[in-house]
């Protein structure tokens, strides 16, 4: 019997490579998405705060009395060092020529990887536990995280922080205390103290698994079913999105670049935060050097902290 000829044998089949490249790598940066955007002018990017004095109940005048000297607080200057950040890419002349499956230009696909790249690093560095500094020839300069201004509205192992020194703000790193269970009375306490210290917070930033958390809370916690009778289909609803407190509606956002060890939420008002650019994004073209191509991204930006008491932190957590 005469063998019937296949694939198995014959010569020619052409290669068979899907025209799409498949990347699942998170790209999502909700607090830089949601922060404002202003223009930094120096390495030192400094703005204002101030605050009105404490009401009281002795404001009482005599009829006929004089008029008293009154007594005047100056602004508060606070500060950040901008910090430049960047990728380069190289890609080969011959690489640049040849056919490829799902892109026509490498150097344009690795640059828009880089800009991805770039994001998802600037928001794992807002949401550092890193300080400001001014760097010198050999070190560079970093910008002060979000945990190194938020001082006012802070619980740190059930003990609200009183006192805070205004040269601290931005500058110095919050120290780890052990950690503690993360509690719905711990989150009702820090938007608490934010909205008595004036501020309107819309967001609770947390990584994955306290966002799980929250939605296991008292006001969570009886699972919800939606049942659509037109087609029979029942969905439990186990999570939520948003937190209605007693000061308004905040928005629960997982955010997977703040850091890994599930310590702390934050509480923020999008309004008086923002990266404060002083290079935006741009693309460079490098000398060639041979029989390639480099190009390199680069921004240079800071963190703009407005008012730091306009936001809070639950801090030293673990999901037990």
């Amino acid at each position: 019997m005469a063998a019937t000829f296949s694939a198995h044998t014959v010569i020619g089949i052409r290669e068979d490579l899907s025209d799409v490249i498949y990347d699942i790598s998170p790209q999502d940066t909700p607090i830089m998405s949601s922060i404002g955007k202003s223009k930094a002018t120096s390495v030192y990017h400094e703005w204002q705060t101030d605050s009105l004095a404490a009401s009281t109940t002795a404001n009482a005048l005599v009829e006929g009395a004089d008029a008293t000297d009154a007594t005047v607080s100056p602004t508060t200057r606070i500060g950040n060092y901008t910090q430049i950040v960047g990728k380069t890419i190289r890609v080969s002349g011959t690489l640049e020529a040849v056919d490829k499956a799902g892109r026509k230009s490498e150097k344009a696909y690795q640059m828009a990887k880089a800009a991805a790249e770039m994001k998802r690093d600037i928001e794992t560095i807002i949401t550092a536990n890193q300080g400001q500094s001014a760097g010198n020839a050999t070190t560079a300069r970093t910008m002060g995280s979000l945990l190194s201004y938020i001082k006012t509205n802070s619980s740190v192992n059930g003990t609200s922080v009183t006192g805070v020194d205004p040269t601290t703000i931005g500058v110095s790193t919050r120290t780890d205390g052990t950690t503690r269970t993360f509690t719905e009375d711990l989150l009702k306490e820090v938007i608490q103290e934010v909205f008595v210290s004036g501020g309107t917070p819309t967001l609770a930033v947390m990584r994955p698994a306290l966002k799980q958390k929250v939605s296991g809370f008292q006001g969570n916690s009886a699972y919800r079913v939606n049942t659509d009778n037109s087609v029979g289909n029942v969905t439990v609803v186990a999570g939520a999105d948003l937190y209605q407190s007693d000061f308004g509606i905040l928005s629960l956002i997982p955010d997977r670049f703040l850091r890994s060890s599930d310590r702390e939420v934050l509480i923020l008002d999008p309004e008086f935060a923002a990266l404060a650019y002083l290079r935006p994004f741009a693309t460079k073209d490098l000398a060639i050097n041979g029989d390639s191509e480099r190009s390199q991204l680069i921004a240079e930006l800071t963190l703009e902290v407005r008012n730091e008491a306009a936001h809070g932190i639950v801090a030293d957590l673990n999901t037990n």
